[in-house]
């Protein structure tokens, strides 16, 4: 569905993408997950055709990605991309879906109230809405959507994943905890590079099960990274991190060496600690 073989670009002397490839097959949901300046929005640009790499190629259903989008089969949806605003809303989706050989008009009640309304008078949110429901028109047989879900309120952004749920979706996002619930697969990029490309389940597992939170009095950082089962200690201030493969273990051993420990807390790793673990930011 969607072949990227060794893509590099550069900016003068910045490098946005340093040999990315990625494939993704039919059905898939795949996240993109990165800092600022990861290559996400370039990443997506060049299998879109809308850059050029400055070497490897990029191929959309076994196209070129203009053939590909001139035939109708992929749909996109551009965080920033522009809509016309002296029109009606539900002209606009008809429209651009009458240009389709297969159209489809997404059945959202909150997209039925804006039918009336013209472009210039919606939200950002609402936007977000209709450049959604122009990216499905043709009944894609793959999405590309960049920050999907930004300004749409609760109720908008699950009637969206209902709306993907039985298609091939390739998506980037800040929101980790969307990727963690409907993606099947993150593909981390840092410094133009994947650093990290599976399912989300095995994405977890290399930092750990579990995170054990806690607040002391005196730092003490060497002391907890040699706790048994401790594979990793973030610090900050007077608040302490502890990555570890053996909960159980670390609890015994953090409360019978460290009697000022206080607000112990454990979760289960999270996409966000993959984040934090693998690109040093936060998302």
């Amino acid at each position: 569905m969607l072949e990227l073989t060794g893509l590099k670009k550069n900016y003068g002397e910045i490098t946005a993408l340093d040999g990315v490839s990625l494939r993704v097959g039919e059905g898939e949901k795949v996240a993109l997950l990165g800092p600022n300046g990861a290559g996400k929005s370039t990443l997506l640009s060049i299998a879109l055709g809308l850059l050029t790499p400055d070497a490897g190629a990029a191929r959309l259903l076994g196209r070129p990605p203009r053939e590909a989008l001139a035939a109708g089969r992929v749909g996109v949806l551009l965080q920033d991309a522009g809509l016309p605003d002296d029109v009606r809303v539900g002209d606009l989706v008809a429209a651009v879906a009458g240009m389709y050989p297969t159209p489809s008009i997404l059945a959202d009640p909150e997209l039925e109230a804006l039918a009336g309304r013209r472009v210039m008078g919606l939200s950002g949110g609402q936007r977000q809405l209709v450049r959604f429901a122009l990216a499905l028109a043709g009944d894609p047989a793959l999405l590309i959507l960049d920050e999907p879900t930004v300004g749409l309120d609760v109720d908008a952004r699950r009637s969206l994943w209902r709306q993907v749920r039985d298609r091939t979706v390739v998506f980037a996002t800040h929101y980790l905890a969307e990727a963690d619930d409907h993606a099947d697969r993150v593909v981390l990029l840092a410094g133009g590079r994947v650093v990290a490309d599976g399912p989300v389940g095995e994405m977890k597992a290399l930092v750990g099960g579990t995170e054990v939170r806690l607040t002391l009095d005196t730092m003490d950082e060497p002391r907890l990274r040699s706790l048994p089962g401790v594979h990793d200690v973030l610090v900050e201030g007077a608040s302490a991190t502890l990555r570890t493969g053996d909960s159980d273990a670390t609890l015994r051993a953090l409360f019978a060496g460290f009697g000022d420990a206080r607000n112990v807390r454990t979760s289960e790793a999270d996409l966000e600690s993959v984040f934090v673990s693998l690109t040093g930011k936060g998302a």
